[in-house]
């Protein structure tokens, strides 16, 4: 009872399999039936019809059957709902954040990532948030789906019982690059999984800062990570390649074209041009590009912005 990929499976297959097979009973019953009152009463075999004012009996059973029938299906899918709704307090807590057009996983200590890594036999309580539209969280293997409204705060959990990889999709359309909103959950063994969560646990926030007033240069190594788990590679390419906005590639250092409070005017790529296109994305705008990338205040540190920039120096 209730076995599959997660909890979640289990207990989402048994009420979809109950509602089907009421479905395919009664599908095959009434096409009998049909099928079976097409001869009987057909016209060579019945040259006089005869009116039928009713039968009591055979209308109190048809409907009181299913009243019964949609009573069940309402009280087992409302005690697995209730199921899904309630997280053990003692599930891992992890705060997803969906923005256009990625997901960021953020865990207790710190550590962030771009894909989903989970412990097998342990429940996981997600903390769903979206950083600008609103999009979904949809792990079919798990049989969970739950959307992100911006300024809400939701939650689904789910307990891992296969280890393996399991897609992530985004289930609500939420712009250009939806399609390639992709992402997964990795089910670890418990020890494999504590033996991560240790080896990636960030520097103190205090040691950070150190560093930070220490030195004026970013890490390059660091940046090219930071681009991917905070996303911004599903807008802007690495290789040259165009999408949505322009390419990383060979961008730092030349000049550009932007819109600034309607009006056109040239500027160069250079450390400030970056710091303020992350923080403020509007002010200046790539002409022949829309407007479609969120504010980073709050969400990246001084020493991440740091980082991003050495990272596009190094694009040459």
């Amino acid at each position: 009872m209730f076995s599959g990929v997660s909890d979640m499976t289990g207990r989402v297959n048994e009420v979809m399999a109950l509602v089907l097979g009421i479905s395919v009973f009664f599908l095959v019953l009434i096409t009998t039936l049909l099928i079976f009152f097409v001869i009987k009463y057909n016209r060579k075999r019945n040259k006089n019809p005869q009116n039928i004012r009713g039968n009591t009996l055979l209308e109190i059973t048809w409907t009181v059957i299913p009243t019964i029938l949609v009573l069940v299906i309402f009280y087992y899918s409302w005690i697995n709902y209730r199921y899904m709704r309630n997280a053990p307090k003692d599930a891992l807590q992890v705060k997803v954040t969906g923005r256009m057009w990625s997901w960021l996983f953020e865990y207790p200590n710190g550590i962030q990532t771009d894909t989903l890594y989970v412990p097998y036999g342990k429940p996981v309580n997600l903390e769903l948030h979206s950083q600008d539209v609103l999009h979904s969280f949809f792990v079919p293997a798990f049989r969970i789906k739950k959307d992100l409204v911006p300024g809400i705060t939701n939650h689904v959990w789910f307990t891992p019982q296969e280890l393996g990889t399991y897609d992530v999709f985004c289930a609500e359309y939420c712009g250009l690059q939806h399609a390639y909103m992709l992402s997964a959950v990795k089910v670890l063994p418990a020890e494999d999984f504590e033996r991560w969560y240790k080896e990636n646990k960030p520097a103190p926030v205090a040691a950070a800062d150190t560093s930070a007033q220490a030195s004026t240069e970013g890490n390059p190594r660091m940046g090219a990570r930071l681009v991917q788990i905070k996303g911004c590679v599903a807008c802007h390419s690495t290789d040259g390649t165009l999408k949505v906005s322009p390419s990383f590639k060979g961008l730092f250092g030349t000049e550009t074209v932007v819109i600034t409070n309607g009006k056109e005017r040239t500027v160069t790529v250079d450390e400030e041009y970056v710091r303020r296109s992350m923080l403020e994305p509007g002010a200046d705008l790539v002409k022949g590009f829309q407007n479609l990338m969120p504010s980073q205040k709050g969400l990246v540190t001084e020493k991440e912005i740091r980082d991003i920039i050495a990272y596009l120096k190094s694009l040459k």
